[in-house]
């Protein structure tokens, strides 16, 4: 299979819209990490995201509000600021058996030792893969497009991820971009070879 190298953005704007079908569990406590974290421990493959609020001041980026990763039937959704410094999640980004797939990595694993120091281990990050499928665009919302023929919405992006409670669509999105990075990970490494 022969994917395009890029996709003008007026065609990803017409696509449908694409959501994930996981259950979207929020984690909001220190208690209730240590079960979705046992649940994670089974995947071999987990999408991997996190948002911030943002700062419209140049070099001053808020702390990571929330940290997303999705199994193929799960998404939790992480308020680091409301669990704070966890060991079992630290003990999960460590774990040399369970790859993580995300999209522009070096930013998000930056801004995560903020949280807490810890030592990634097995992290994939699409935009150094993808060019192996001859596919040039480094953004999710077009890899997904190129690849899936749907568009990952992007009305979230720039919503408050610190507020007391995270309305359901500001869930799903955030779901869906950790969803998204597995989904892409999985299709290109089980039905493609690299060129």
């Amino acid at each position: 299979m022969v994917y395009q190298a890029k996709i003008d953005k007026e065609i990803v704007r017409n696509l449908p819209i694409a959501q994930t079908d996981c259950e979207i569990e929020l984690i909001d406590t220190a208690e209730g990490v240590q079960a979705a974290v046992d649940y994670l421990m089974q995947s071999n493959v987990v999408g991997f995201d996190t948002e911030s609020k943002p700062s419209f001041t140049k070099g001053k980026p808020n702390r990571i509000a929330l940290m997303q990763i999705a199994s193929d039937k799960r998404c939790y959704l992480f308020r680091l600021q409301m669990i704070g410094n966890s060991e079992p999640l630290k003990a999960f980004l460590e774990n040399p058996n369970i790859k993580k797939i995300g999209i522009a990595l070096h930013g998000d694993i930056r801004n995560l030792r903020v949280w807490a120091k810890f030592n990634p281990k097995n992290f994939v990050d699409l935009q150094q893969i993808v060019g192996q499928y001859g596919i040039e665009e480094l953004g999710l919302q077009r890899i997904y497009a190129i690849i899936f023929g749907k568009k990952i919405s992007k009305s979230q992006q720039l919503s408050n991820w610190e507020a007391k409670i995270l309305n359901n669509a500001q869930q799903i999105y955030a779901a869906t971009d950790a969803w998204a990075c597995r989904q892409i990970y999985l299709h290109l490494t089980n039905t493609t070879k690299p060129l």
